[in-house]
């Protein structure tokens, strides 16, 4: 099958070759606040009021001097800006275009795709006139980072910051929708949060008194028939032990973790020490105030810098730690300063909301924020959630009331972790050792897997399970389209894309606070997944891979296929039906599966050339009958069904040719737009026929286009006289109660 290569790919690389050195030296934004700024001229920024903050709940405004410190005003490229930086960004991850690999600074980032030097002095001191400090303008120039009280915040962007009751919770939020002056609509895109319904640990998952026991100071691997997992097991099941006496432990490379607390350092220091590892204490960065230990925000930090730090042994693990302001998430802003600092070349997050819960703001900022990362040579890991296909509920919840994904890792710029469970079924002798080694190793090798789903598991309750399912805002990527399983996304972007172990059923180790315990989650596999990203960025020569999309998937082509497809399971749970894993290469529960580390690190930009190999587009047009009759003056329907496959994409045109002058043709839905590149899709076109028409047969042919495609079906159009026309002049095939041209009728004699 011929290598794809994309035309925006193939307009980034002419963009180059036409420029000469353009990408070395590009032209800089053009301004685009032009004339006064006007606030009597406003326009609503639309989709930016938290579903939950609605008038049942409203307990009133917050006091005026309230403090707001550390917003993000979000800044948003012209569309020729996002045109150029999509097309380049997909040229980066292309091994056939000249571009490849060609990463960029925050500062190149900004410079070539930012907004101007100009424009951004005049939003400065827009927010300076109304009375906000201007703290920060990050590198890649698309942020300002701004401070001020509730009463500038309505002053400015008409909306009151309120009180909410929720749950037993007290919240504060923008009740309306914010506006800004018509002036800066091109350039600025909005807060991206004006309220504090945070970003939850592991997405959705269980509190940490019920997510962790207490296993004393020296755990053994088992109590009963649960198992824990230290290093030496994943190390064992996801086969790294080959890349590590090979060598290949992450050596010169790093992992950046994002939190919103500190960590104890000695923590990690005796969790590698217990578990066999060499001293390699962690990098804390703290960009601002110091968080301290915050509860459950520690626990999520300790596992990720522990376990990615485990399956990346030599690599530097970088926890940055943001205080959460009163509008503002702590996670927004770490993850903001890794990317504006480009502190890592993979990062780390297991943080998240349902997309449905983010406002438009929130959303466009993290896939602008990760498609920066991509450019920059950054890979971005996100966990997926931990109530199954419930996305926006919780996974302590009973039932689910809502399917959803998680927002943070929706984004096709960043790679979506989700779960497994591990399936020994009665089995345990065979892949349990029944003694640990002196690492607390036990298992033996890899175990089968299932779609991690405990929901409701040993006459409890929650929902715990494998986050899943199909983006309600982000289109199918074109490395995931024709993949095996992918078409249940109906077109739409499908999460998660890879998958480790996550059960409480065989939780993951930590040591914090001086005891061990253990957790679940996809907030485990996500930093698991981030130390073997980093262990293929070292076999890379420390370069930096960007978005791992386009890597992992082309993988599923490559002469050793790294991936264990999950053969079985669902993350259905109460109240919402969710998807099922039969194994098929892609499905939304777990991707395309849990991995084998040596063959992943090994196969890496082997699978097509590293570009996906989609399946070629197909496109059928079928036609209910090869006839249709159509009365003089009335009208006939035909149904016809436009069957598309592989990796189609885009609209489809209906069009019908060698119609009778007197006949018309109406189509039911034109052009058809798909809901996925494999679907099947039907369609009614409707004949008329004049009251004087001609009568009389003809072939005409309909024919359905797309996607560089034509399908055709040629058909016989019948035109049937009405009652009252004669048989000689139908089988003349002149006009209905016309004379003939040239010939007129004489009145007969009485």
């Amino acid at each position: 099958m011929p290598r794809i290569v994309s035309v925006r790919s193939l307009a980034a690389t002419l963009l180059i070759l036409i420029g000469g050195a353009a990408a070395a030296r590009p032209q800089a934004p053009a301004n685009r606040v032009i004339g006064p700024i006007d606030e009597a001229q406003v326009v609503t920024l639309m989709g930016n009021v938290h579903h939950l903050a609605r008038a049942e709940y409203d307990r009133g405004e917050v006091s005026a001097e309230t403090r707001l410190d550390r917003m993000l005003l979000l800044l948003k490229p012209s569309a020729a800006q996002q045109a150029e930086l999509d097309a380049f960004v997909e040229a980066q991850h292309d091994p056939g275009s000249p571009l490849f690999h060609r990463w960029l600074t925050p500062a190149e980032y900004g410079a070539r795709f930012g907004v101007s030097a100009q424009d951004l002095m005049r939003i400065a001191d827009w927010l300076k006139e109304h009375g906000f400090a201007v703290e920060e303008i990050p590198a890649g120039h698309r942020l300002v980072v701004f401070s001020g009280t509730a009463e500038q915040v309505a002053e400015t962007f008409h909306t009151g910051i309120h009180r909410y009751g929720v749950g037993g919770v007290v919240h504060i939020a923008n009740s309306e929708d914010p506006q800004i002056p018509a002036a800066l609509a091109g350039v600025v895109g909005g807060v991206v949060s004006l309220h504090d319904f945070r970003r939850r640990s592991g997405i959705l998952t269980r509190a940490p008194w019920n997510n962790r026991h207490s296993s004393g100071a020296r755990p053994e691997y088992s109590s009963g028939s649960t198992h824990y997992l230290f290093p030496a097991d994943f190390a064992a099941i996801y086969n790294l032990n080959p890349l590590y006496s090979a060598g290949t432990a992450g050596a010169g490379t790093s992992i950046a973790i994002v939190g919103r607390s500190n960590i104890s350092v000695s923590d990690v220091t005796a969790f590698r020490s217990t578990s066999g590892l060499t001293v390699n204490n962690p990098v804390v960065i703290l960009p601002g105030a110091d968080p301290g230990l915050v509860a459950g925000d520690q626990d999520e930090a300790t596992l990720d810098v522990e376990w990615s730090g485990a399956v990346a042994p030599a690599a530097a693990v970088k926890l940055v730690a943001e205080v959460s302001a009163a509008t503002t998430d702590g996670v927004d802003l770490s993850a903001q300063y890794i990317v504006n600092h480009a502190t890592a070349p993979v990062i780390s997050s297991s943080y998240g909301s349902c997309e449905q819960d983010m406002g438009t703001t929130e959303l466009v900022f993290y896939n602008s924020l990760w498609e920066q990362a991509a450019s920059q040579g950054m890979s971005s890991f996100v966990a997926s959630g931990d109530a199954g296909a419930a996305g926006c509920n919780l996974g302590s919840d009973s039932a689910g009331s809502e399917a959803g994904v998680n927002g943070l890792c929706s984004s096709p710029y960043s790679t979506c972790v989700g779960g497994t469970e591990l399936n020994e079924g009665s089995y345990g002798s065979q892949y349990w050792s029944q003694t640990n080694s002196t690492n607390y190793g036990s298992a033996l090798g890899y175990i089968p897997e299932e779609v991690w789903n405990e929901s409701g598991s040993n006459g409890g309750s929650g929902l715990w399970a494998s986050g899943g399912g199909a983006s309600t805002v982000y289109a199918q990527p074109g490395w995931q389209q024709g993949v095996s399983g992918g078409a249940a996304s109906n077109g739409m972007r499908a999460v998660p894309d890879v998958a480790l172990s996550a059960a409480g059923h065989d939780g993951y180790m930590i040591r914090e606070n001086g005891s061990y315990s253990i957790v679940s989650g996809t907030s485990a596999a996500a930093p698991s997944f981030a130390g073997l990203m980093a262990l293929v960025v070292e076999s890379q020569g420390g370069a930096g891979q960007g978005n791992a999309n386009p890597g992992l998937y082309p993988l599923l082509n490559a002469p050793r296929n790294p991936f264990h497809a999950t053969p079985s399971g669902s993350n259905s749970v109460p109240g919402v039906t969710g998807f099922t894993a039969s194994g098929a290469a892609l499905n939304l529960a777990t991707g395309l599966g849990s991995v084998d580390g040596a063959a992943l690190v090994s196969s890496w930009g082997s699978g097509s050339g590293g570009v996906m190999q989609a399946q070629p587009p197909t496109l059928t047009l079928t036609a209910a009958s090869s006839s249709v009759v159509v009365v003089q003056g009335a009208f006939s329907t035909m149904s016809f069904t436009v069957s598309t496959g592989g990796s189609f994409g885009g609209s489809i045109g209906l069009t019908v040719s060698g119609l009778p002058a007197d006949v018309t043709a109406q189509w039911s839905a034109n052009p058809l737009l798909p809901a996925a590149s494999v679907s099947t899709n039907q369609v009614t076109l409707t004949l008329s026929a004049s009251a004087s028409g001609m009568v009389g047969s003809d072939s005409v042919v309909v024919t359905a286009a797309g996607n560089g495609l034509t399908a055709a079906q040629t058909l016989t159009l019948q035109v049937q006289a009405r009652p009252l026309c004669s048989a000689l002049l139908r089988q003349l095939r002149l006009r209905c109660n016309v004379p003939p041209r040239g010939l007129q009728f004489k009145p007969q004699p009485q």
